[in-house]
């Protein structure tokens, strides 16, 4: 992946993303094609995003699994990604993905404008490694079936990947913590919840 973030407005690929699709749908396998330049951070991005939406079910879990997959890739230290076809022919509306650039334009353009490359060494190997880990289990928990616990995971997703897109180690962190507190903010309820039904049921 380049190491110079200059010229690199994030907010206009992505409508440059959704103007290049030929039809009404395309699969995660042609976004990957079209990602040229820093496909890791891009894919996650794209992945992320709607993951932020509160109260959004069916999306998020159907990008929770290519999501999980791809961070995984930089657990394991692949340098592009890449997807199985079963993951890579499932489709995402054309239009769809306007609306996702224009929603999240106003947010990208603010990540970067205060975002410059610093703490670099985060955003690529070796330490990527445990960025991918982070990763993966932030991914996992958007898999959980319950209201908004896609929200918190999809929004550290988001910052780790504008900080690998940026080479800004800061949101790297950032994102990482915001993920983590809510992996741990998760165990503590539902270790909650299984002491409350054991008292209740005589356990």
């Amino acid at each position: 992946m380049p190491s110079s973030p200059e010229h690199f407005a994030i907010s206009h690929r992505l409508h440059q993303l959704a103007a290049d699709a030929n039809g009404p749908s395309v699969s995660l396998g042609w976004v990957m094609s079209q990602l040229h330049e820093r496909a890791f951070g891009l894919f996650l991005l794209i992945l992320a995003l709607p993951c932020c939406i509160p109260f959004l079910y069916g999306i998020p879990q159907i990008v929770a699994l290519p999501l999980m997959f791809v961070s995984a890739q930089i657990l394991f230290g692949r340098q592009t990604p890449w997807l199985p076809e079963r993951l890579s022919t499932r489709e995402v509306q054309t239009e769809a993905l306007s609306r996702l650039a224009a929603r999240a334009e106003p947010w990208l353009h603010r990540i970067e404008a205060v975002s410059r490359p610093r703490l670099a060494a985060l955003t690529h190997g070796p330490a990527d490694r445990i960025v991918g880990l982070a990763l993966v289990l932030f991914s996992a928990s958007i898999l959980v079936p319950l209201p908004s616990t896609n929200t918190v995971p999809g929004f550290a997703v988001v910052i780790i990947a504008m900080g690998l897109l940026q080479r800004d180690g800061i949101l790297v962190i950032l994102g990482t913590l915001l993920g983590t507190a809510w992996i741990g903010a998760l165990i503590v309820a539902g270790a909650t919840l299984i002491s409350l039904l054991t008292s209740w049921i005589g356990l």
